[in-house]
């Protein structure tokens, strides 16, 4: 796949309201800009995700986004 920061924008362009970034160990981290309720944090949301690569950073991102919809 392409650079880090090719990934890490379309990671965030895809999913507003993410911050992505990736650690000197290599793993992938996502976590969101804006604060969380008790309520959402109680239902499974997370303020912050960690995967492997950036293809697993993307599947946890659908399933926050999942639970935006589900929760509308």
């Amino acid at each position: 796949m392409g650079d880090f920061d090719e990934l890490k924008a379309a990671i965030e362009s895809e999913f507003p309201g993410w911050l992505v970034w990736r650690s000197d160990a290599g793993r992938w981290y996502a976590t969101r800009s804006g604060d969380l309720t008790d309520a959402q944090l109680q239902a499974g949301y997370a303020m912050t995700v960690a995967a492997d690569d950036s293809g697993e950073l993307r599947e946890l991102l659908v399933e926050q986004a999942r639970k935006d919809t589900e929760g509308d």
